[in-house]
């Protein structure tokens, strides 16, 4: 399944790419034959990006998934002024080759969605988290706050967030999109049991992150 989010670009390419195959092999023109191929090269790749497949997030009310596919990059205790003292974060890196759609870690109603303007800086930097363009989502939960930020990386550019401010959103529900490579950190309360460790790769909707005790 393609991620509708991937259309504007898809669509536009394939229009371009066929015509020009048809015309160069037609014409037996080489540059237009190497223009075609790189054409082709670009389109498979965002059809590779802009998959988006079907995920079964486990049962379980006491459950964080994933909100993200890729790498464990960063797993620590910080202040946030939001979630509270001594709360858990955990950061994923995208790579352009991880699925890039993030989703609902757990159900709650959406208290605040900011889009914080910043650096783009490589997403596996750690400093990307404070310092790069973000968008932020908090979800208010019985057992307590939940931040989920998704941020942008050197190539990312565009990030998509569907949380409203008063909506109720779904574990494994549709969060938001961004665009090539990313990042996107998770921070949740103190009383949360962290089941990833650094280097671990988790699947967004299916991996279990945290366990409320």
């Amino acid at each position: 399944m393609i991620a509708k989010e991937g259309r504007i670009i898809l669509i536009p390419l394939f229009l371009i790419t066929f015509p020009i195959g048809i015309y160069a092999h037609a014409v037996a023109s080489i540059p237009l034959t190497i223009m075609y191929g790189l054409l082709g090269f670009f389109f498979l790749f965002c059809l590779n990006f802009f998959r988006d497949p079907k995920r079964v997030p486990p049962m379980g009310e006491n459950l964080i998934i994933s909100p993200a596919d890729g790498k464990v990059v960063k797993v620590t205790e910080i202040n946030d002024p939001e979630v509270g003292e001594t709360a858990k974060l955990v950061s994923i890196f995208l790579n352009v080759f991880n699925v890039h759609a993030n989703r609902v870690p757990l159900d709650g109603i959406v208290t605040k969605v900011e889009k914080k303007p910043g650096k783009f800086l490589a997403a596996f930097d750690h400093k990307a988290s404070d310092e790069n363009e973000q968008v932020i989502t908090v979800l208010e939960h019985i057992s307590g706050k939940y931040k989920i930020k998704q941020i942008a990386g050197l190539i990312a550019r565009r990030i998509l967030c569907y949380a409203q401010p008063g909506a109720k959103m779904h574990k494994g529900g549709r969060l938001g999109f961004i665009r090539f490579g990313s990042r996107t950190d998770l921070i949740m309360p103190a009383q949360v049991d962290v089941q990833v460790a650094v280097g671990q790769k988790v699947t967004g909707g299916e991996t279990v992150i945290g366990k409320i005790s």
